[in-house]
């Protein structure tokens, strides 16, 4: 991985790299690979940050996380960045866990940071553009003072740690997955050569750095093939359609809510996406009606992707004539990756029938971070296992049928949420759908669904259960339905259950 930025700063110099909308500048393969090596040079030889150490940063979106994507690469440390979403509380857990030498704090986040500082202990702190943190050094005064020739490299193999990212904590703790430098180097290079990448494309980052999606999905793959990336501070609906008319974006990626937060935009009708070569939705399964819609107003076939922060973002890939006639599916494996389905007994099960997704390949993290029995868990016999259940149809196209956790077992048959949920949602009416398990005496669980219809619209329970007649079979359809404003997301558009599961089983809502 530390060689991607400065090859690139060999091969093409003077190509522009990155636009930072924030700052309005510019900068090309040759600058940002400087800026990488000074906060190299200074994070070592001012913090005697060496290899393995971890370095943190807490902050929006902005140059700082590229110059540190790189440049821990270039002396063997480990970003782990923090997901400014979380609680102090959760935030401290995470620190506390993974340690970090250094951790860099963006202006937003001083009282959060003030919050954790009880219960944390981080030898080095650093203040990124203006942050008010008393003694602490300045994250753009420190860069300018550092070398900006190459650092002095260990020696790193390809199992070395190159990132720590923390998956949801639905299930409990955070986990800290260890990303090393050969699942990113390869991550970019089945992108690149599946999707077809090359030095002409051009992306937006819109979704927060501190994630995957934001760190591997196009940043890395499009600076090995020479593209280039337009960063954004944050979304903003109205901006981000100006900025990929403006920037003349070819890939794209977003999360269904914020393809419908396009849609319901007043620049929406009159965007040219002509130069557009795919949008890309990933995050959680994209409702058939929200593709359609998309098809219908400006013609674009959207491709729907599946990854995991463990296994890479970039799993599956289509094109885009099978965007539409293969609704609903992630695609076909990327090259350079293995995929199995296997029932509970770790057998294969045949064509069509849903099975946990196995994957493997040099694409898979190494483990999760102090979590020894985790790791055991999710890598055996070198395959990862997912929890995710899927099928594949007769022409090799898979399809995701929900998390194996977010299954409903009642009177003994297996329903899977986003089988259900994906029905709920091609009626005219419903925005989203969420399902959850409700104890019941006679069937053991039965479904509950809970629903929030578009603005303007509504339907009744009735209906909705009518409607399911004849798409689903009657073991599959809930047995009550709920109906809610809005429903609760996580920064990547998946429905957080845990709180659904609170009001409704819980509190018996």
């Amino acid at each position: 991985m530390i060689d991607i930025l400065a090859t690139r700063a060999n091969l093409t110099p003077n190509r522009e790299a990155l636009y930072d909308t924030t700052s309005g500048v510019r900068y090309t393969f040759a600058q940002l690979n400087e800026r990488a090596n000074r906060a190299a040079n200074f994070l070592r030889e001012k913090y005697d940050v060496q290899k393995g150490e971890r370095v943190s940063i807490l902050a929006h979106n902005s140059i700082a996380y590229v110059d540190l994507l790189f440049g821990l690469g270039k002396i063997g440390a480990v970003l782990a960045p923090l997901n400014w979403r979380l609680t102090s509380r959760e935030l401290t857990y995470i620190v506390n866990d993974c340690q970090p030498k250094v951790l860099i704090v963006g202006p937003e986040f001083v009282s959060v940071y003030e919050e954790m500082c009880a219960e944390t202990h981080v030898q080095h702190l650093i203040s990124l553009e203006g942050a008010n943190l008393p003694g602490a050094d300045s994250y753009e005064g420190s860069l300018e003072q550092a070398p900006a020739s190459e650092p002095q490299r260990p020696f790193l193999e390809a199992d070395d740690a190159y990132c720590i990212l923390y998956t949801s904590g639905t299930t409990g703790r955070p986990k800290g997955a260890i990303l090393p430098h050969r699942q990113v180097l390869w991550n970019a290079i089945n992108t690149v050569i599946s999707w077809g990448l090359s030095e002409k494309d051009v992306s937006p980052i819109l979704t927060p750095m501190f994630h995957s999606g934001g760190l591997f999905v196009f940043l890395v793959p499009l600076f090995y093939a020479g593209g280039r990336i337009v960063m954004a501070r944050s979304f903003d609906p109205d901006a981000s359609l100006d900025l990929i008319v403006s920037e003349r974006c070819t890939v794209i990626l977003g999360v269904p809510t914020l393809f419908q937060v396009w849609m319901n935009s007043p620049k929406f009708e009159k965007t040219d996406f002509s130069h557009v070569h795919f949008f890309i939705s990933g995050g959680a399964p994209c409702p058939p009606s929200l593709i359609e819609a998309w098809n219908e107003s400006k013609g674009i076939a959207m491709r729907q992707g599946y990854g995991l922060t463990e296994v890479g973002v970039n799993c599956f890939s289509m094109t885009d004539e099978d965007a539409l006639r293969k609704m609903g599916s992630v695609g076909k494996p990327i090259f350079h990756s293995r995929m199995r389905l296997v029932d509970v007994d770790g057998n294969d099960v045949p064509t069509g029938q849903t099975g946990e997704l196995l994957i493997a390949g040099p694409h898979v993290c190494a483990g999760y971070w102090n979590r020894p029995e985790a790791t055991a868990e999710s890598l055996r016999d070198g395959w990862f296992h997912t929890g995710d259940m899927a099928r594949q149809d007769e022409e090799g196209y898979f399809y995701i049928a929900g998390r194996f956790k977010d299954m409903i077992i009642s009177g003994g048959e297996n329903v899977y949420a986003a089988e259900v949920e994906a029905v709920f949602r091609e009626h005219a009416a419903v925005a989203d759908a969420a399902l959850i398990g409700q104890p019941d005496e006679k069937w053991g669980e039965v479904g509950l669904m809970i629903v929030a219809c578009k603005p303007g619209q509504s339907v009744n329970a009735e209906e909705l259960l009518k409607f399911c007649a004849g798409r689903l079979a009657k073991y599959k359809i809930p047995k009550k339905v709920q109906f809610v404003d809005a429903l609760p997301y996580s920064p990547y558009g998946k429905v957080i259950k845990a709180e659904l599961r609170k009001q409704w089983i819980v509190d018996g809502g």
